[in-house]
């Protein structure tokens, strides 16, 4: 993830930068919320619950990784 695609403002108490990653991006795994610190520096300084009025540049949303079929050879049990 690199460049910033748009921006998201903090509109309510209690936001976090994970949640928002998974609202926002889909996921908060596999480096997502790292590369949201990376691209916003300064952000880690901030309290885990964001102020309002925080201002974050989002980069762009990951493309979906196809999910793996399970295929049951016993039924569907």
């Amino acid at each position: 993830m690199s460049g910033v695609d748009r921006l998201y403002t903090v509109r309510r108490d209690g936001e976090r930068l994970d949640k928002i990653a998974r609202a926002e991006l889909g996921t908060e795994r596999g480096g997502t919320v790292e590369s949201l610190l990376a691209l916003n520096p300064g952000l880690a300084a901030l309290d885990p619950i964001l102020p309002i009025g925080t201002v974050i540049r989002l980069p762009a949303r990951p493309p979906e990784t196809p999910r793996k079929r399970v295929v049951r050879i016993w039924g569907d049990a």
